[in-house]
């Protein structure tokens, strides 16, 4: 498997458009680089799984603070 990801695998990945995986980078929520003569993003591996950790703990954070403040 490859290091760096191209965005078109990401979004695949991630089941998003093109200009959503590019607004998730251009935010800075996805860590990625430009390389190349053309500027090309490239994201590593393990900065999406990464990423995709971040928001299982986001969504765990929100499920027990709304459980929490039912009760």
């Amino acid at each position: 498997m490859p290091r760096f990801l191209t965005l078109a695998d990401v979004s695949e990945q991630l089941n998003l458009t093109p200009a959503a995986t590019r607004a998730l980078i251009t935010s800075g929520d996805l860590p990625a680089i430009q390389v190349g003569p053309r500027k090309l993003w490239r994201i590593e591996e393990s900065e999406l799984e990464a990423y995709i950790q971040r928001l299982y703990q986001e969504n765990e954070q929100r499920i027990s603070a709304l459980n929490s403040s039912h009760q």
